[in-house]
C-alpha cells in the first residue's frame, strides 16, 4: 500500500462511516483495505439476524403475506426474523376465537356431526365459541330440544329410516308422518349441499382449510370424491408450485441485480430459506459472496490528466476511485491527486501591470515568479511590476480655445490633475476641466420686464457695467432703466369719456382713470365708468305699457314714464290704464257684456248676462 506525497492508509474500518444505519451494529473483523465487503451487520433487537456487507432485515411482519384470509384479523407481536410463525389469527364475527400460527377455526355447524340423529337440527350461533346450543326438532317443528334429541310423539313415519341419502350424506326427515311422503332432506357430510327429496350435490373446497398457509391456494376440483387435489403456489418474487401440500419456493436472488456493473451474478441456493447466499463475479474472476465484489478499475485509462502529464493509479479498484495521481512531465516535483496538476503559472493573469501597460510573463514555470514584464506604449519596460510610463493630459487639448493647459506630473499614476487657465485673465483657472473664462451678466435676468440688457465686458472682474435699454431709448447701467408708458395710449375708456395716467411708467400699471365728459362726477380706475343709467332696463311698468327713461343721468332717477296704449302716462310708477274687456264682444249674441273696473289690472271680471232671462249670469266668458 503506497500513497504519493503522504502517509499511506493501512487500516481502513468499512464500520466507518456506519453502512449499517440506525438500531444495527457493524464490526469490520479484517481492516485491511483490500479486504471489503467483509463487515457485519447485527440487528441490535435480535442478535441472531446479521447479514455481510449490506444492512440485515431486522424485521419481518408474517402478517404481510395475509395468512390469516380475509374475515380474520393478523396480529405479529415479535418481528423479528428470528421468531416465525408466532403470528395470532382472530375471528372478527368472534373475537374469543383465535389461533397462532395459522388461520383460525371460526364458523363451526355443529348440525354437520348429526347430533339430533333423523331429527330436524338447527345451529343459531355458528360461532366457534359457542357450543351446545343447536337445537332438534320432531317432525312438524315440536316439541324441541337444546342440545340433545327432542322426545316425540308415538305413530311417526321417519322416511329417513331406510336410508335413502346413502352413507356419505345425513337424512332428516322434518314431519315423520306417514301422510307426508318424500319430504326427507340430504345433507352432505364432507363439504356443503343439501336436497330435498334426493341426493345433494356436494361441493368440496379444500382451500377454505387454508392447507398452503402464506401461501396461495387453487382447488381445480370441488367434489368430496377429489381430495387433496388443491395446489399451493409461492408468493412473487419467489416461483413453485405443489399439488395437495405447501410449495418448495425456489427465490432467485439474481434476479433483482444486485451485483455491481460489469459484474456476473450466480445464486448457487435458490431455496426461499436461504438468503445472501448470491455471488458477484468481475470480469477478471474476483468473487465475493453476498455482495459486489472488489474489481480492479484503472481511472487512468480515460487520460484524466491530458497532455504533458503522467497518470497513476496505485489501486486500481472499484471502490478506491478518486485516487489516481497527474505528475508533470517537465516538473516531476509537481502532482495532483484526482485531477490534472498545476505544470504552468502565468503571472499576468492576475493583471499585476498598471493600466494602459503590456504584461508578458516570458517562462510560466511554478518556480520563476517575478520574471513578468510591463510595458508602456512609449516602450518603457520595467521586471516584477508596473513600468513608470508617462502620460501628459493636456495632449488631448481638454481646456479648449481660449485657454492654456499643463499637467505637472505627466503620469498614468497621476491623471485628472492638468490645469486650465484663461489667456485672457491669468487669473482665473480649473483643475481637470476647462475654466470658466468668461461671465455675462445679463443671464441673471436682472433688467424689468420690456427692457434689454447688454454686457459690454464678459470679464469676471468687470461686474455692474451691463446697460438695460427701454424700448422708447431711455438706458441705465448697472440696473433697470426707468421707462415711461402711458396706459391712456390704447383708449382703455371709449367715446364720451376722458383717460388719464398719472404715472405712466412700466411698474405702475393698471392705475389709469375713465372720469364720464358729461358728468365729471362719475370716474372709474383701470376701467370705463358707467356714465349713464336707463331705469326702464328694470321693467318698471306694468304689462302693455311703454317706459322711457328721458334722462339716462345716474344722478336722475325716478324720471321714467310709463304711458298706457290709450296714452295715459306715470312718471316714476306703472300708468293707471282702463281696459273695457267688453270691447271684443265676448259675450256673443243675445247677451249683454259689462266690465264693471275697465283696467288693466281687473281683467277677467267681465259679465255676461242672458238678455231673456237677466237672472242668468256668467263672470269671465
Amino acid at each position: 500500500i503506497v500513497k504519493v506525497g503522504g502517509a499511506a492508509t493501512c487500516e481502513r474500518d468499512e464500520c466507518t462511516p456506519n453502512p449499517c444505519g440506525t438500531q444495527q451494529t457493524c464490526a469490520d473483523a479484517n481492516k485491511s483495505p483490500k479486504s471489503l465487503k467483509d463487515y457485519t451487520c447485527t440487528c441490535d433487537n435480535d442478535p441472531a439476524t446479521t447479514a455481510t456487507g449490506a444492512k440485515a432485515t431486522c424485521e419481518l411482519d408474517e402478517c404481510t403475506a395475509a395468512p390469516c384470509g380475509t374475515s380474520q384479523t393478523c396480529v405479529d407481536g415479535d418481528k423479528r426474523v428470528s421468531s416465525t410463525s408466532d403470528f395470532t389469527c382472530t375471528c372478527t364475527a368472534d373475537t374469543a376465537t383465535t389461533a397462532t400460527g395459522k388461520p383460525a377455526v371460526c364458523v363451526i355447524d355443529e348440525c354437520g356431526s348429526s347430533p339430533c340423529a333423523s331429527q330436524s337440527c338447527s345451529d343459531p350461533d355458528t360461532r366457534a365459541s359457542s357450543s351446545g346450543d343447536y337445537v332438534c326438532s320432531c317432525p312438524g317443528g315440536t316439541p324441541t330440544k337444546v342440545g340433545g334429541i327432542a322426545t316425540c310423539s308415538a305413530g311417526a313415519s321417519d322416511e329417513c329410516s331406510t336410508n335413502p341419502c346413502g352413507a356419505t350424506q345425513l337424512c332428516q326427515d322434518p314431519n315423520q308422518q306417514a301422510s307426508s311422503t318424500g319430504d326427507y332432506v340430504c345433507s352432505c357430510k364432507t363439504g356443503t349441499g343439501t336436497a330435498k327429496g334426493q341426493l345433494a350435490t356436494c361441493v368440496l373446497d379444500e382451500c377454505l382449510a387454508n392447507p398452503c398457509g402464506s401461501q396461495a391456494c387453487s382447488d381445480p376440483v370441488t367434489t368430496p370424491a377429489s381430495l387433496n387435489d388443491f395446489v399451493c403456489s409461492c408468493n412473487a418474487p419467489a416461483t413453485g408450485t405443489a399439488p395437495g401440500m405447501p410449495a418448495s419456493c425456489v427465490l432467485d436472488e439474481c434476479l433483482a441485480s444486485p451485483c455491481a456493473a460489469p459484474q456476473t451474478c450466480n445464486d448457487p441456493d435458490t431455496s426461499s430459506a436461504v438468503k445472501n447466499d448470491f455471488i458477484c463475479t468481475c470480469t477478471n474472476g474476483v468473487k465475493a459472496t453476498g455482495g459486489s465484489a472488489t474489481c480492479e478499475l484503472d481511472e487512468c485509462t480515460k487520460a484524466p490528466c491530458g497532455t504533458g502529464q503522467t497518470c497513476n493509479d496505485p489501486n486500481k479498484m472499484y471502490t478506491s476511485q478518486h485516487d489516481f495521481t497527474c505528475t508533470c512531465a517537465s516538473d516531476p516535483t509537481r502532482t495532483q491527486i484526482d485531477g490534472p496538476a498545476l505544470c504552468s503559472y502565468d503571472e499576468c493573469v492576475a493583471n499585476p501591470c498598471a493600466t494602459g501597460q503590456l504584461c508578458v510573463d516570458p517562462d510560466q514555470s511554478t518556480h520563476k515568479l517575478k520574471d513578468f514584464t510591463c510595458t508602456c506604449t512609449n516602450g518603457v519596460k520595467a521586471t516584477g511590476g508596473s513600468a513608470t510610463c508617462e502620460l501628459d493630459e493636456c495632449v488631448a487639448d481638454p481646456c479648449g480655445t481660449g485657454q492654456t493647459c499643463n499637467d505637472p506630473n505627466k503620469k498614468y499614476t497621476s491623471q485628472h490633475d492638468f490645469t486650465c487657465t484663461c489667456d485672457s485673465d491669468a487669473t482665473v483657472f480649473q483643475v481637470d476641466s476647462p475654466a470658466k473664462c468668461t461671465y455675462d451678466e445679463c443671464l441673471q435676468t436682472i433688467c424689468a420686464t420690456g427692457q434689454t440688457c447688454l454686457d459690454p465686458n464678459v470679464s469676471r472682474h468687470s461686474l455692474k457695467d451691463f446697460t438695460c435699454t427701454c424700448t422708447n431709448g431711455v438706458q441705465a447701467t448697472g440696473g433697470s432703466a426707468t421707462c415711461e408708458l402711458d396706459e391712456c395710449t390704447t383708449n382703455p375708456c371709449g367715446a364720451g369719456q376722458t383717460c388719464n395716467d398719472p404715472d405712466k411708467k412700466y411698474n405702475m400699471q393698471h392705475d389709469f382713470t375713465c372720469t364720464c365728459d358729461a358728468d365729471t362726477s362719475i370716474m372709474q380706475v383701470d376701467g370705463p365708468a358707467a356714465c349713464e343709467n336707463d331705469e326702464c332696463n328694470n321693467n318698471l311698468c306694468g304689462a302693455m305699457q311703454t317706459c322711457l327713461d328721458p334722462n339716462k343721468s345716474v344722478h336722475s332717477l325716478k324720471d321714467f314714464t310709463c304711458t298706457c296704449a290709450n296714452g295715459v302716462q306715470a312718471s316714476g310708477g306703472i300708468a293707471t290704464c282702463e281696459l273695457d274687456e267688453c270691447t271684443v264682444d265676448p259675450c256673443g249674441a243675445g247677451q249683454t257684456c259689462n266690465d264693471p273696473d275697465k283696467k288693466y289690472n281687473m281683467q277677467h271680471d267681465f259679465t255676461c248676462t242672458c238678455d231673456n232671462d237677466t237672472s242668468l249670469i256668467q263672470v269671465d266668458g
